[in-house]
C-alpha cells in the first residue's frame, strides 16, 4: 500500500507538472537559474585562476630555461652555490622563528584576556591593531632606526620585533575570530572547577580549541616574515627578498626568478601542509568522537 500510495503521488505530481504550464515555466526558470550562476561562477574562478596562476606559471617557466630558451635546471642548482644566499637564508629563518614566537606569547594572552575579562576593550584593540596597516613600513622602521640606540641598531632581531607590529593585524584578527567561535568563559571556568590552573588551562582547553585560528595565525606571521623586503634593506640586512634584489648575474638573471619562484612554491607548500595537518586532525577527532 505505502509503494502503491507514493507511485500515485509521484505520478499525480507528474500530472500536475503537465497539466500547470506555470509550474512548468517556474521549474525550467530556476534550472536556466541555476546554470547561469554556475556559468558565471566558472568564468569568474577561471579568471581569478589565470590572475594569479599567469604571472607564477611564467615565472617558472623562465626560471627553467637556459639562456637558448631550452629546459635547464642549472638556474635552481646554482642558487644554494651563490655568494650569499646561505647567510641570507639563515638569517631569514632566525628572524622569522623569532617572530612566530614574541607573536605567539604577546598576542595569545592578550586575546584570551581581553575576551575574559575585559571585553569592553575589544574595539580599543581593534583600533590599535589596524594602526601598522594605516602606518606604511617605511615610517615605522625610519622612526625605530632614528629613536633607537646603536646595540639595537646592531641586532637583527630588531627585523623581528618590527615584524610582530606588521603581522599583529592579522595574528590578533586571527585569533578574535576563533576565540569568537567558542564559549570560553564556560571552558575555562570549567577547567578552573576541575582544579587546573591558568596555564594547564590555557595549554590543555583552550589552545586546542583555538587550533585552526593558530594555524592561520602562524601562516600569516610566516609568510610576512619571509617575504618583507622595505624594513630589511633599510635596516642593511641581508635576508631572502633582499638578497634576490641584490644578486646579479653577469651572463642572465635567471637564477634571480629561479630563487623568487622557489621561495614562493616553498611557501605555497609549507601552507599546504599545516592546512593539511590541521584538518585530518580536526578529521581524526571528529571520527573519534562519533
Amino acid at each position: 500500500m505505502a509503494a502503491l500510495g507514493g507511485v500515485e503521488g509521484a505520478g499525480t505530481l507528474a500530472s500536475l507538472s503537465e497539466k500547470s504550464p506555470a509550474l512548468e515555466e517556474f521549474s525550467s526558470g530556476r534550472a536556466k537559474k541555476r546554470r547561469h550562476f554556475r556559468w558565471w561562477r566558472l568564468i569568474v574562478m577561471v579568471l581569478a585562476g589565470i590572475y594569479f596562476l599567469g604571472p607564477l606559471y611564467a615565472g617558472i617557466k623562465f626560471s627553467l630555461e637556459d639562456i637558448q630558451g631550452g629546459f635547464s635546471l642549472r638556474a635552481i642548482e646554482s642558487i644554494p652555490s651563490s655568494p650569499g644566499f646561505s647567510a641570507a637564508f639563515a638569517l631569514s629563518m632566525r628572524i622569522t622563528i623569532v617572530t612566530v614566537v614574541v607573536s605567539a606569547l604577546l598576542m595569545i594572552p592578550t586575546a584570551i584576556y581581553v575576551h575574559l575579562r575585559v571585553p569592553r576593550m575589544r574595539r580599543v584593540l581593534d583600533f590599535v591593531t589596524v594602526l601598522p596597516i594605516v602606518i606604511p613600513p617605511i615610517v615605522l622602521i625610519v622612526g625605530v632606526l632614528d629613536a633607537s640606540p646603536l646595540w639595537v641598531k646592531s641586532s637583527p632581531y630588531l627585523l623581528s620585533f618590527m615584524y610582530v607590529i606588521l603581522a599583529m593585524p592579522f595574528v590578533y584578527r586571527s585569533l578574535d575570530a576563533g576565540l569568537g567561535a567558542v564559549d570560553l568563559k564556560t571552558l575555562t571556568e570549567a577547567s578552573r572547577s576541575l582544579g587546573g590552573n591558568w596555564i594547564k588551562t590555557l595549554w590543555r582547553v583552550v589552545l586546542p580549541n583555538l587550533r585552526p585560528a593558530l594555524m592561520s595565525a602562524l601562516v600569516l606571521t610566516l609568510a610576512l616574515a619571509l617575504g618583507e623586503f622595505t624594513m630589511a634593506s633599510l635596516d642593511l640586512w641581508t635576508t631572502i627578498p633582499v638578497w634576490i634584489y641584490q644578486f646579479q648575474n653577469a651572463s642572465n638573471g635567471h637564477v634571480q626568478i629561479a630563487a623568487a619562484m622557489v621561495g614562493l612554491v616553498g611557501a605555497i607548500v609549507l601552507v599546504t601542509i599545516i592546512v593539511s595537518l590541521d584538518r585530518s586532525r580536526s578529521g581524526r577527532r571528529k571520527m573519534s568522537t562519533k
